[in-house]
C-alpha cells in the first residue's frame, strides 16, 4: 500500500469518527428534550392531583361560586388530555385557561374569610403556587432544550446526519397572550 491509500483511509476514518460524534450529540439533545418534558410532566401530574382537593375545600365555603370551581376543573381536564397526548399547542392553551381559573379562584377566595383562614386551603394554595413556580422553571428549561435540539438539527453538517437518522424538531411549550396578561382582580369583585 502506498501513502495515498493511507491518506484516503485516514480521511474516511476521521469522517466516520466525526459523523459518530455528531450523531451522539444529536441523540444527547433528543434525550435532553425528553428528560425536560418528563420533569414538567411530573409537576403537572402533582398539580392535577392537588386541584380536586382544593376545589373540594373551596366548595365547603363558596356555595355561590360554582362556575369558578367548574372552570378550574374543566381546565384541569383539558391540561390532562393535552399532557397525555403530548400536544404542546393544546397544553399551552389549556395551561392558560387553568392559570386564569386558579387566579380567579384565589381572588374570589378573598371574599370568604373563613376559607382564607382554613389550614387545608392555605396548605393547598401554597402547594399549588409552589408547583406553578416549578412548572414555570421547568418550562423554561424544556424550551431551552427544545431550542438547542432544533437549532442543532438545522445546522450544517449536523443537518445531514439528522436527516439520515430522522431526527425531528420538537415543539416549544408556549402559552397564549391571554395567559401572559395580569388578572384583572377588580373585575372579579364587580
Amino acid at each position: 500500500m502506498d501513502i495515498s491509500t493511507f491518506v484516503v483511509l485516514g480521511v474516511i476514518a476521521l469522517t466516520a469518527i466525526y459523523a459518530v460524534t455528531i450523531y451522539n450529540g444529536l441523540v444527547n439533545l433528543k434525550h435532553g428534550v425528553s428528560k425536560a418534558w418528563s420533569n414538567i410532566d411530573v409537576l403537572l401530574k402533582q398539580r392535577h392531583d392537588e386541584l380536586p382537593k382544593l376545589v373540594e375545600t373551596c366548595k365547603q365555603y363558596m356555595q355561590y361560586e360554582q362556575e369558578t370551581l367548574e372552570r378550574v376543573m374543566q381546565a384541569r381536564s383539558a391540561v390532562s388530555a393535552a399532557r397525555q397526548q403530548g400536544d404542546m399547542g393544546a397544553l399551552g392553551a389549556a395551561e392558560g385557561q387553568l392559570r386564569l381559573g386558579l387566579g380567579n379562584l384565589f381572588a374570589v377566595a378573598e371574599a370568604y374569610p373563613d376559607l382564607k383562614a382554613n389550614e387545608t386551603f392555605l396548605h393547598l394554595q401554597g402547594r399549588i403556587s409552589g408547583l406553578e413556580n416549578s412548572i414555570a422553571d421547568r418550562r423554561e428549561f424544556y424550551n431551552e432544550s427544545v431550542n438547542n435540539n432544533n437549532v442543532r438539527i438545522e445546522q450544517f453538517p449536523d443537518v445531514i446526519i439528522a436527516g439520515m437518522f430522522n431526527f425531528k424538531a420538537a415543539d416549544l411549550l408556549e402559552f397564549s397572550e391571554q395567559e401572559k396578561q395580569d388578572v384583572d382582580l377588580k373585575s372579579l369583585f364587580d
